[in-house]
Order: C-alpha cells, then structure tokens, then sequence
C-alpha cells in the first residue's frame, strides 16, 4: 500500500528559505477511523522519528484492505525544534523567539465553550455518533476563525500558526499519538486520560501515568479536552457517554537518542493499538495483552527532585529503581569556595516510588534538576 504523500508550507525564514511539514496518507479499502501521529515536537526527542519510518515500512508491506480508515504521519513535526543547537546540545524545548514551550501553545476549545449546557440539553436523546458529528462541527466552526487572524494584515506570532497548521491536520482524528521522548533519560511510558485505562494497555509498556491535572495547552491535552469535558456534562445529566476518542503522549527513552529498544517499544505498541481499535488487520499480533500487566499512576504522584546546592552528582540511583522513603536518592560534591574542604552532600528520598526520569548533565546549579519519583 502507497501513501498519499502531501508537503505543507510551515514558514519562511528570514534568509527566504522555507520550513516544510511532511504529510504521509494510508488510506484503506474500507472508511472508518482516523489515527493522527505525530513526532519532535519537542527538539531534541527523535525517537518518534524512528517510530514513525519503521511504521511506515511496514505500511507499504501490507494491503490497503488490511486498513480501515485512515492513518496520517507528520514526522518531525516541529523544524525549528529540530534544528535548534547549542555546540553539541540538541535543546528545542522553547520557541526562545516567545519564551513558549512548543508543546504548550495549542488550542483548547473547552475553553471557549460557554454553551456546553445548552448543547448537552438539546443532544441527550440523540445517537452517540450524531452527538460527536454535531459536537466536531461546532468544534471547526470555532477554529476556522483563528485562520481569519493568521490572514489578517496584523498576523499572528509563529506559535499561533504553527499550532494552527498541526491541529488543522489532527482536529477531527478519532486517535491522536503524539511520539514524544524525555528532555532527559527516563523510562518508556503512556500518558492517558480518564476512562482510557483500558486503551492504555494496548500500547504493551510498563508504566502508564493518568493526566489527572492539567490546563489543556499541551498538544493531546487540546484535542481531548472538550469530548471529556462533553462526557462530564451529559453525566450531569444522568446519561454515562464515552466517545470513541483518545489522545496518548508515548514517552520513548532518552534526549538526543535513537535507543532502539525504546524504538522498537513504541513501534510495537502503536501497531498492537492500532490492531486492537480495529484499524489495522494484523494476524497473531495481539496475544501479548491477555497476560500484559502494566503499572498504572497518578500524575500528581510525580516528584521532582531539584540540586539543594551546586555541584556534581555522584552514586545517583539507577533509573528504574524502586525507593523507599529515606532511601539515598543521590550525592552532591559540592565545592563551595569558602575556604573549607570540599563537602559530599546525601540526598534521600521523600517518599516510596519508581525513580523514572534522570538528568542527563551530572554537574548541576542549585535548584535544576536532577530526577524524579513516581509512586
């Protein structure tokens, strides 16, 4: 099966070059759903990349009627993330133009929706499908006006329209994946939403974290928001819905690296998802998730622990490890420069938990990170 192929104009620089997105379209022999994934949001996290091109050898192996609906890739989805270096730093976290994280800019219309009542009142006794087609309608009509500032004479900044052009590609998908890796070194996982446990385990990781708290502007946080937001309203109203519609951020190993292992983790997961939803026809695929077991969290369980003085981060826990509460987390040397011997400094831990991100740099300021617990 070939794909559609479609190269979207991003941005022209100053030199008068231009910045592109790269589109690629399996459609299948039967319409049905549409799965949206995306990679490099995020600068330095390419591990998605590589997600993303084994996905796609193995699209062009099987048969269009292997495939019902529709699955879109957008590699390297953020250039100016990408290509962003400080010597041998790969950053790209921030737009430094607008001091904005790239993956904090996108549009949330649950914000803007002050007729939610008034809508879940008027669909109460219709077809879950004609809600969501009703609900998505209303949903464009409100994003179609951000084009209309993007082509006024007084324009936008860059982050409005870059946000525009990704969310342009993925508003009506029924899946979202969105391919990230950590600033750092941490362990695979899935961040998910309420009431998607179940999907969770598709993805066959370990660990999966629930966004039980968060503002809506990060990319799978904004296309999921407003149908979660929907389902608490009809609750309200005494009717349970759950929409078809599930958006995932899949953190893939390291920073800066293509760690095969985490590679091939997220290929594996995204196929057996994709398997389990009914999009793709994959034989003997899906045995592993009968016995699979997976570690599921809070995302307000997450503890960040900072460098209470400067200096260099010596016998730091291993990643992966489990802690007990007054466990050594890490040391410090600290050479403090007045006029005493250079002192080592335990740090332990505040609470039980897996220790699931680690600093990459072990020289650290006071106050930067050095790793993170989770229980």
């Amino acid at each position: 099966m070939l794909p559609v192929i479609k190269t979207i104009t991003l941005r022209q620089m100053a030199s008068g070059d231009r910045l592109f997105l790269q589109l690629y379209k399996f459609i299948g022999a039967q319409p049905g759903k549409k799965v949206y994934i995306q990679s490099n949001l995020h600068g330095a996290e390419i591990a998605g990349n590589a997600v993303i091109h084994q996905l796609i050898e193995f699209l062009l192996t099987i048969n269009n009627t292997n495939l019902t609906g529709e699955i879109w890739l957008v590699p390297v989805c953020n250039p100016m993330g990408t290509n962003e270096r400080a010597q041998h730093f790969s950053p790209g976290r921030y737009c430094v133009y607008e001091a904005k994280d790239w993956n904090r800019i996108f549009w949330d219309y649950e914000k803007e929706a002050d007729d939610l009542v008034a809508f879940t009142k008027s669909q109460l006794h219709n077809d879950l499908e004609v809600v969501r087609q009703n609900y998505l309608s209303i949903i464009k009509q409100k994003f179609a006006k951000i084009l209309e500032k993007i082509n006024s004479p007084s324009a936008v900044p860059y982050t409005e329209l870059f946000s525009y052009k990704l969310q342009n590609l993925s508003l009506d998908a029924d899946y979202l994946i969105d391919l990230h890796s950590s600033t750092n070194q941490a362990l695979d996982y899935v961040y998910y939403f309420r009431n998607r446990e179940e999907s969770a385990k598709y993805f066959l990781l370990d660990l999966g974290v629930l966004l039980d708290k968060y503002d809506g502007d990060a990319f799978d946080e904004a296309f999921i928001k407003p149908w979660l937001a929907l389902e608490a309203c009809f609750q309200e109203f005494g009717r349970e819905i759950k929409f078809d519609v599930e958006a995932w951020t899949l953190e893939l190993g390291a920073g800066m690296q293509m760690n095969p292992n985490s590679v091939a983790k997220g290929v594996r997961g995204v196929k057996n998802y994709l398997a389990q939803k009914g999009v793709l026809q994959i034989p003997d695929l899906s045995d592993e998730i009968k016995t699979h077991e997976m570690n599921f969290v809070f995302s307000r369980n997450r503890k960040k622990y900072y460098a209470i003085a400067g200096g260099m981060i010596q016998q730091r826990i291993e990643l992966g490890s489990t802690i007990k509460t007054g466990e050594k987390l890490y040391q410090i040397l600290s050479f403090n420069k007045e006029s005493q011997l250079p002192t080592v400094i335990d740090v332990c831990a505040q609470q039980d938990g897996l220790v699931y991100d680690v600093a990459t740099n072990q020289a650290v300021n006071e106050g930067e990170f050095v790793l993170g617990v989770i229980s």
